[in-house]
């Protein structure tokens, strides 16, 4: 039986939780190698040449640690239902070889759902620091968790202020032909077109793949079990959330290289990347089950010169679609490149 049920979790209330291990050089270049195969997370000569001075984590990396370590401290041990997106996620610090997490968690907010009682929102922010106490991540978002009574949290929905609904923001952009220097990663911050598109590739999701990702990271009963996933709102054994995002990752450098790749061939100069911030507005907004094959697309939809010298930010619109044509994944990230001529 869980320890922790939805009446259980305080707005304003904070806790801090703490990784068991330090994470070590080979475990950054091992998942860097999987998911995010730049040169900053790959080799220690090449990183000590780009902004993030030294070699480290990837952020996406930082994500699925901070996930395990929820999941040992307190998850594992509560009646939830998954979490449906992250509202805001921003790397602040570099994760380096020997660092050692401490997860920090306020509550910010809670309610049961009006249409389905048996699932509370819990709102929380937590923050990632490291040894020295120098916020590594700071993330927002909702977790799902069941009441231990919903009849009665739901009585006390209906006699509290109606929380205002915040609008989920969209883009309706022209998608242009993904060809030529109209792709994203083709040059320089000013070659880069708003607007342009380009699909990034293809990954299928197997029950082994799912429970391998889960059992290192998310190791909730749903992303493991078939018999338990069954049980629950999911139906069938579904990846992690993170997962799905990691995978966008290691397409988008697939892609980033090919194009780069192509732009060498024919004598164009490019540019070495930079990491990204963070993000706003993940969704996850259908499970992603087993046999599932999920198409990964990129569409910037900004970009800008920063304070930092020589360097731009691109922002673009993310996604994931499912065989069935149906969204699954979404959300709107950032990423410095730099500008020609610094």
């Amino acid at each position: 039986m869980p320890e922790y049920y939805y009446e259980d979790f305080v707005p304003g209330s904070v806790a801090e939780f703490h990784a068991d291990n330090a994470i070590t050089k080979d475990e950054i270049i091992r998942f860097a190698a999987a998911y995010d195969p730049q040169p900053f997370h790959l080799d220690e000569e090449a990183a000590k040449h780009s902004m993030l001075g030294g070699l480290c984590a990837s952020g996406w990396h930082t994500c699925a640690l901070m996930m395990r370590v929820n999941f040992d401290q307190w998850l594992s041990r509560t009646a939830s239902l998954g979490a449906p997106g992250i509202d805001e996620l921003r790397w602040e610090k570099p994760l380096r070889p020997g660092d050692r997490l401490t997860l920090r968690r306020t509550i910010l907010h809670k309610r049961v759902s009006r249409n389905r009682p048996e699932m509370g929102l819990v709102s929380m922010e937590i923050e990632a620091l490291n040894q020295k106490g120098e916020v590594i991540a700071r993330q927002k978002h909702t977790q799902l968790i069941s009441p231990r009574d919903p009849a009665r949290a739901l009585a006390e929905v209906a006699e509290a202020a109606p929380q205002p609904k915040v609008p989920h923001p969209t883009h309706a952009l022209p998608r242009v032909a993904a060809e030529g220097r109209a792709r994203p990663f083709a040059g320089y911050l000013e070659d880069l077109q708003v607007g342009a598109y380009i699909e990034l590739g293809r990954e299928t999701f197997t029950k082994e793949n799912i429970i391998d990702f889960a059992s290192q990271f998310d190791p909730q009963r749903f992303h493991l079990d078939e018999a338990e996933a069954a049980k629950t709102h999911f139906g069938r054994l579904a990846a992690s959330g993170w997962q799905t995002a990691c995978l966008w990752m290691k397409n988008v450098v697939a892609t980033r290289d090919r194009v780069q790749a192509d732009l060498r061939a024919q004598r164009i100069e490019t540019p070495q990347g930079g990491p990204s911030p963070g993000f706003i507005h993940l969704r996850w907004n259908k499970p992603v089950l087993v046999g599932d094959t999920i198409t990964y697309a990129t569409q910037i939809i900004d970009k800008r010169a920063t304070s930092k010298p020589g360097w731009g930010l691109v922002f673009n619109h993310n996604t994931g679609v499912n065989q069935n044509g149906e969204l699954v994944f979404e959300f709107r990230g950032s990423g410095f490149i730099r500008m020609r001529g610094e």
